[in-house]
């Protein structure tokens, strides 16, 4: 199928998605919002999430047999943190006539992903602006993640990977970050410089961590929008179209959620994900690691930020610079929060 086409079929069927009628049970109203991958329709009760057609170098979602596999894959996925959110792969049918349908009959065309809706105002970024956030729900929180690390079969065979991800998502941060205007690019390139001679350095501790069987199948995404302070919590979203990007240091997982929780307003988040995590598993990685996963994170999220506004439409243009800029100072801080004497060590072991 030509591109053009593709884009014509998409449309046609986020038109059909977006009408009430098209649901077994019409619903009163159908929200319909863009993701960089997905289409993604919200009911009154239920969520619907239709993969785009797309291919990229992480990730292929070009046939429907493969976009059927990874709605099935993001089930078996998330139902380890949100068991009571992911419910179904939905068939997406077409008639000899071109009519879509979502009852059987006709040719099945594509699939989507069925959820429960989660109340908006119950997901952590909604709640920290709000001050709506006490020690408990973060307990909660830090239990599950806790719980859902010791459970996760240690990737020692495969963690390899890890190491690789880290150093080539950094290279594409470099890449990218230095395309962006140059103001952009000349303040990021003292923290991309740190994290290129942290990742060169921390590298032992790294593969002492996959010996000691800390590295496991993570989440992949963990923010405080994928976060629901239900009862129970649900943690939704896990990235499920590249293994790769899930084999993870637990510690490098809660730390980025709560470096985001501390962007949001809430600093206070980290130390007790932190915790929790060590009391279950010990293995603390070094603050110098730390400042490295944090950093690294950071910048990350600034490169995909730049990676919005090379978007042909961009879609919200006023938020993606800022947004940038601000992850960038995150990642300056990340680096610095580390105490004068690790700072002291590492310009002694780098000979600066």
């Amino acid at each position: 199928m030509t591109r053009r086409r593709q884009s014509d079929d998409l449309a046609a069927k986020v038109r059909f998605l977006s009408d009430p009628q098209a649901y077994p049970i019409a619903p009163k109203h159908v929200e319909a919002r863009e993701t960089h991958m997905s289409w993604v329709f919200l009911t009154d009760e239920r969520v619907y999430k239709l993969k785009k057609p797309v291919k990229r170098t992480f990730l292929d979602f070009s046939t429907v047999a493969r976009r059927k596999f990874f709605c099935e894959e993001e089930l078996r996925l998330n139902r380890r943190l949100a068991p009571e959110t992911y419910l179904q792969a939905v068939p997406l049918y077409r008639s000899s006539s071109g009519t879509f349908s979502l009852a059987s009959g006709g040719r099945i065309v594509d699939w989507l992903v069925e959820m429960r809706r989660l109340p908006q105002a119950d997901m952590l970024d909604e709640r920290i602006p709000d001050g709506r956030v006490g020690r408990g729900d973060v307990e909660r929180i830090a239990r599950l993640l806790a719980g859902f690390y010791a459970c996760r079969e240690p990737e020692r065979a495969c963690a390899g990977a890890y190491l690789r991800h880290l150093v080539e998502e950094h290279r594409l941060n470099r890449s990218i970050l230095a395309r962006s205007d140059p103001a952009l690019a000349e303040m990021a390139a003292g923290p991309l410089d740190a994290v290129e001679r942290l990742l060169a350095r921390l590298r032992p501790e790294i593969f002492e961590r996959i010996a000691a069987d800390v590295v496991v199948e993570g989440h992949g995404d963990l923010r405080p929008e994928h976060v629901c302070l239900s009862h129970p919590p649900q943690i939704i979203d896990c990235l499920e179209f590249n293994r790769a990007m899930r084999i993870i240091d637990p510690y490098d997982e809660v730390n980025y959620l709560g470096m985001e929780s501390e962007m949001l307003g809430a600093p206070w988040i980290r130390p007790m994900l932190s915790a929790a995590l060590g009391k279950r598993h010990g293995y603390y990685p070094s603050a110098d690691l730390l400042a490295l996963y944090g950093a690294f994170r950071a910048l990350l999220r600034a490169r995909l930020c730049i990676v919005h506004l090379m978007e042909k439409p961009v879609r919200h243009p006023e938020k993606w610079r800022p947004l940038a800029v601000r992850y960038i100072e995150q990642a300056e801080h990340e680096l610095s929060s580390r105490s004068p004497e690790d700072r002291k060590s590492t310009r002694r072991r780098e000979g600066v």
